[in-house]
C-alpha cells in the first residue's frame, strides 16, 4: 500500500467515524440492554421479582410450543409472500418499462399501495373480507365462487391467505420500483444483439433479460424477506395473532406488553432478532452471489 493510499484510508476512517458512533449508540446499545435484559427474570406485576437467570429464558422458549409455531407461521407467511411478490413485481416491473401512453400515470396509481400506511392497508383489508359487507366476500357471493360465506379471518388457514394478499398488495410495488431501476440500467444492444439472432421475445427474457436482472431481483427478495419475518403490524391489526396468524414478533409483544414478563419477551425478541440474522447470512452466503458481483464491478 502506498503512502497516498495510506493517507486515504486514514481520512475515510475519520468521516465515517461519527456515523459509526451514531450507529453504534442507536443499535448496538438497545440490543445490548436487551440482552442483558433476556438474562434476567424481572416482572413489571411482581415488584422485587429480580434475578440473574442465565440462559433459561431462552430455554423455556425453545422447548416452547409457541414459539414453534410462531416460527413456522412466520416463515410460512416471509416466503409465500415474497414469492408471489418477487413475481408480481417483476411483471409490473416489465409493464412499466414498455413505452406507452399514460405510462406515467400507471406508473403513479401501481406504487400508491406502497406509500399507504400498513395499518390504514390493514384495517382496509379487514373491511374488505368482512364476512356480511366486504367487497370481496360480496363478489365471491355474487360470482357463485367458493368463500362468499366464509369468514376469513376467524378460521385458521383463511386468516393467513387474507394476511397474504395484504402484504402482497401493499409490498409489490416495493419489489417492481427495484426491479424497474434494474431494467433500466440494461442497455440496449443487447436486445438488438438477440433480434439478430432471431430471439423470440420469451428468449429474449429467459437468456437476457431474466439474467441481467438478477442482482436486482436478489435484493428486492432479501429487503422483502428480513422485513416479513419481522412482521407484526398486519397480523396485529386483522387477527391479533389469532386463527393461526401469530407470529415470531407477535409473541415477543405479548410477553413484554400483556404479560409484562420482561425477561422472557426479551429473550424472544433477541431470538426473532438472531433468526433474521441467520436468514440473511445464508441468503447472501448461497443466493446473493449476484449482489456480491455488483459490489466488486462497481468497487
Amino acid at each position: 500500500m502506498s503512502r497516498v493510499d495510506a493517507q486515504q484510508r486514514r481520512t475515510a476512517v475519520w468521516m465515517v467515524s461519527p456515523a459509526l458512533v451514531i450507529m453504534f449508540l442507536v443499535a448496538a446499545v438497545p440490543i445490548g440492554y436487551a440482552v442483558w435484559l433476556s438474562l434476567n427474570v424481572y416482572s413489571v406485576r411482581h415488584a422485587g421479582l429480580s434475578q440473574f437467570v442465565g440462559l433459561t429464558n431462552y430455554w423455556n422458549a425453545l422447548i416452547s410450543e409457541e414459539w414453534w409455531r410462531a416460527f413456522g407461521q412466520t416463515f410460512l407467511f416471509a416466503f409465500t409472500s415474497v414469492a408471489l411478490e418477487v413475481v408480481l413485481g417483476v411483471a409490473m416491473a416489465l409493464l412499466l418499462n414498455v413505452a406507452f401512453r399514460g405510462r406515467g400515470l400507471l406508473r403513479s396509481v401501481l406504487l400508491v399501495p406502497y406509500a399507504v400506511l400498513t395499518v390504514v392497508s390493514a384495517i382496509t383489508w379487514q373491511a374488505m373480507f368482512e364476512s356480511n359487507l366486504g367487497l370481496v366476500t360480496g363478489l365471491l357471493r355474487a360470482l357463485g365462487l367458493p368463500g362468499g360465506e366464509q369468514v376469513w379471518l376467524a378460521e385458521p388457514g383463511y386468516a393467513m391467505v387474507v394476511i397474504i394478499v395484504a402484504d402482497v398488495w401493499k409490498t409489490a410495488p416495493f419489489v417492481a420500483l427495484l426491479v424497474l431501476a434494474g431494467l433500466q440500467v440494461i442497455p440496449g444492444d443487447v436486445y438488438e444483439a438477440a433480434d439478430l439472432d432471431g430471439a423470440s421475445r420469451w428468449q429474449t427474457f429467459w437468456r437476457v433479460t431474466l439474467p441481467l436482472l438478477r442482482p436486482a431481483i436478489a435484493l428486492a427478495a432479501i429487503f422483502r424477506l428480513l422485513d416479513a419475518l419481522r412482521i407484526f403490524d398486519l397480523p396485529f391489526v386483522l387477527t391479533k395473532g389469532s386463527n393461526g396468524t401469530e407470529t415470531m414478533s407477535m409473541i415477543a409483544y405479548q410477553e413484554l406488553r400483556e404479560q409484562r414478563l420482561i425477561g422472557q419477551g426479551s429473550a424472544l425478541s433477541i431470538l426473532t432478532f438472531i433468526t433474521v440474522m441467520a436468514v440473511s447470512l445464508v441468503y447472501i452466503r448461497f443466493a446473493g452471489g449476484n449482489i456480491r458481483d455488483v459490489a466488486e464491478e462497481k468497487s
